[in-house]
């Protein structure tokens, strides 16, 4: 700490008497986190964004660390009945290693340096009543046992001043409950700061930083950064690089993906285990298919895992993101446990999902796995804003020509659905081109889109000029239609579906099912679809998103007779009743859960219970229960769709 030449600031009076002030507090109870909250407060919040710079609170640390090593540790100390097995104890506690390698100001080491040093009291304590003269006399934790990595140079020095005040704290402490017999090393001058260095973890060896060896007992903690993909800087972009060397996909990877995989084979093999802090992105969606085969093999598995909850700490910024919990270990057949709510559920096996199953990857497809009807995207205009119209404009164009309204058809995306805005456009055929080129106003909006589509820097929308009437992406059919929005509030319980008739356009903001009967709108509006849209389909931002290939082709749902559908669909029929009961509210006012009316409520609710008596009669206790229900589904519903195209190939090449 004062290893440098330190030039001392100039102080006021003011400040020569606040430090004096400061000096007759009472520091010795201060718990070292305080650092982090500093840090996070002080520090410029673009660059700690950058950075993906949010300290862990006591709490959570402690959410890992106790499953990761402390539980057992303390379960060792419990069932330790002689002085031999607790001096082993002892012994075996001097030795672990303990290894952060995105340390920051040093919380989740500064934690586990107190429970370490608690722990080893505890210990000494039960020696002192087994032995009437015992015969140790110094702690025997040190914190040479604690490695850290930090990029950031002023964390990094916190961390090592966070470390001294942590063992000054627990020297204190030694001493008071061990008055006669245990004494600490002096401390003064200061040496041992723990082995923290400064640098770059997706670049650095970590073997090289904390050296492990077959005999060593090592544990990896941590938070590292989240930044997604769309977040990561040229440097962390070339950091994914050198991680995943040669693999392909890291582009669209979240940058803790490095922290996991690296982790991996820093454990492998070892008497080593790891759990990080994450946010839940990394197993939901395309990240899943992306990240964790390449984790999880015969060698690594999930030993434990902490089921999404919300972030929380004590400073100012708090990182308000929905994070998750994830330990990896060697294969092993010790007790895996799930947490949910701080409640701890043993498992068979944990898979990349944080369920009870195989680790089947959700990969999307491009045909439904259930007897669905395909999904589209809606239709793409492509035109500059010239084929679209407000309100006003249809009116004013109406009132200029009535012709035109043959032309004009509601026009409607996610955005229009939900908050209740209107839209039009204009849909004109090719034989309808002369007839709609009559209209002036018509007219000069045809023109302007040709122009607009040969001024594009893309070839494909050039040869779109030669059509300028028509949309760029044509899907609409001539028939009713289900509109999916692609994104919906996470804090909506239902996705808002809508029925629309033949004459409506769906924008490409929204995904479209033609052709579809109201049972399906059942189906998609359902809590279960909805808990696998959750944990399949990944989230914008904190929006959930909805993939065709990966939530709804996906989606396992067993076929149905005739009379079942019919009982969906007066389920449906109940729903669309209630929400034509409330005509001045929008759709996001029908289904916020705060404002959405009761009857809407209840008819949901019936409608949910009616599809999951599809699956099965017996009720599901809660979303977890469902979910994992729905993975085996879709395992089994994998498994007979593989063997029909095997089998139809087969039939093919005769």
């Amino acid at each position: 700490m004062f290893g440098q030449k330190i030039s001392s600031p100039r102080f006021t009076a003011k400040a020569r008497k606040t430090l004096i002030e400061l000096g007759d507090l009472d520091w010795k109870n201060i718990n070292p986190d305080i650092f982090g909250s500093m840090i996070q407060a002080v520090v410029d919040k673009d660059y700690r964004s950058d950075l993906g710079m949010h300290y862990t609170s006591v709490e959570n640390i402690l959410k890992l660390i106790k499953p990761l090593f402390l539980d057992e540790l303390y379960e060792a100390y419990e069932e330790a009945t002689t002085i031999n097995q607790l001096q082993k104890l002892i012994n075996r506690i001097a030795k672990i290693k303990f290894f952060d390698p995105a340390c920051g100001s040093g919380n989740f080491l500064i934690i586990t340096y107190k429970e370490i040093r608690l722990l080893e009291i505890k210990i000494l304590q039960k020696i002192t009543d087994l032995e009437s003269n015992p015969t140790f006399k110094w702690t025997t934790v040190n914190l040479s046992q604690f490695y850290g990595i930090e990029i950031d140079d002023f964390a990094n020095e916190m961390a090592i001043l966070s470390l001294w005040l942590a063992e000054h704290q627990m020297n204190r402490i030694f001493e008071e409950m061990l008055f006669d017999y245990g004494k600490s090393k002096p401390i003064l001058p200061l040496k041992e700061a723990g082995q923290i260095q400064q640098g770059n973890a997706t670049r650095r060896n970590w073997n090289e930083v904390c050296p492990i060896s077959e005999k060593d007992e090592v544990y990896v903690i941590g938070n590292p950064p989240y930044l997604g993909a769309r977040l990561q800087d040229a440097e962390q972009k070339r950091d994914m690089k050198i991680v995943f060397h040669g693999k392909s996909g890291y582009n669209n990877m979240d940058y803790i993906a490095c922290w996991f995989y690296k982790a991996k084979d820093y454990i492998k093999g070892n008497k080593a285990k790891c759990a990080l802090v994450t946010t839940n992105s990394i197993c939901q969606g395309e990240q899943v298919a992306l990240i964790w085969p390449s984790i999880l093999s015969d060698n690594i598995e999930i030993d434990f895992a902490y089921q999404s909850f919300k972030w929380t700490n004590n400073a100012k910024g708090n990182a308000g993101v929905t994070v998750i919990i994830v330990g990896l270990r060697n294969v092993s057949n010790e007790p895996k446990y799930l947490f949910t709510d701080n409640f701890r559920k043993l498992a068979k096996n944990i898979n990349p999902y944080l369920l009870d199953g195989s680790n089947t990857v959700v990969i999307g497809r491009s045909k439904p796995l259930s007897k669905f009807p395909e999904i589209s995207f809606g239709n793409m205009a492509n035109d500059g804003g010239n084929l679209l119209l407000s309100e006003e404009e249809k009116e004013e164009l109406i009132n200029q020509n009535q012709t035109s309204k043959k032309f004009i058809k509601p026009f409607i995306g996610s955005s229009e659905y939900i908050r209740g805005n209107k839209r039009f456009c204009l849909w004109i055929k090719n034989d309808e081109l002369k007839e709609a080129y009559k209209i002036p106003e018509i007219a000069k909006r045809i023109d302007k889109v040709e122009i607009h589509r040969l001024n594009s820097n893309r070839k494909a929308t050039q040869i779109l000029a030669e059509n300028p009437n028509l949309f760029g992406e044509i899907r609409h059919q001539n028939s009713d239609s289900l509109l999916i929005p692609r994104h919906t509030s996470e804090t909506r319980d239902y996705i808002p579906i809508g029925f629309f008739d033949s004459e409506t356009i769906i924008a490409d903001s929204a995904m479209a099912i033609y052709h579809a009967e109201p049972w399906l709108f059942g189906v998609i509006s359902s809590r279960m679809h909805m808990v696998w849209v959750r944990n399949v389909g990944g989230k914008l931002k904190t929006d959930y998103r909805y993939s065709a290939k990966l939530c709804y082709n996906t989606f396992p749902f067993p076929d149905i007779t005739t009379k079942q559908k019919e009982n969906l669909n007066q389920y449906v029929f109940d729903i669309l009743d209630e929400r034509a009961k409330h005509p001045s509210k929008t759709m996001a006012q029908l289904y916020n859960p705060s404002t959405m009316p009761k009857g809407l409520l209840q008819a949901h609710q019936a409608l949910d219970t009616a599809i999951e008596q599809c699956y099965r009669l017996q009720p599901f206790k809660n979303d977890t229960e469902r979910l994992e229900y729905l993975f085996k589904q879709y395992e089994e519903m994998l498994q007979k769709d593989t063997l029909f195209a095997k089998q139809k190939k087969k039939r093919l090449n005769r």
